[in-house]
């Protein structure tokens, strides 16, 4: 079994900053990808940032430049750094990994979701 523990989420004041994190845990040989998603209320999920193994970084268009994906491969954790928040990214924000269990399978794992409100 693997689990991922998200953290980070709350109220801010548009403008403000939040860090999310998602620490990993449980029976783990390897993480590759590791992303952020979001679904806001009435809204299909969508990707915000994603992260490889390697470091490669992509982001949705409308968190570029304000948002950054981060990762601590010792931790098995990922970060995400919210900064200039809008009312737009009021959201739940979830956690995404793609891990290699100790029995050598493929889990896609999703961790159970954090809020994030901004008020305008």
């Amino acid at each position: 079994q693997v689990q991922l523990l998200e953290s980070g989420g709350g109220l801010v004041q548009a403008g403000g900053s939040l860090r999310l994190s998602c620490a990993a845990s449980g029976s783990i040989f390897s993480i590759n990808a590791m992303g952020w998603y979001r679904q806001a209320p009435g809204k299909q999920r969508e990707l915000v940032a994603r992260i490889t193994s390697g470091g490669s970084t992509n982001y949705a268009d409308s968190v570029k430049g304000r948002f950054t994906i981060s990762r601590d491969n010792a931790k098995n954790t990922s970060y995400l750094q919210m900064n200039n928040l809008k009312h737009e990214d009021t959201a739940v924000y979830y956690c995404n990994a793609d891990v290699v269990s100790r029995l050598y399978r493929y889990l896609e794992v999703w961790g159970q979701g954090t809020l994030v409100t901004v008020s305008s």
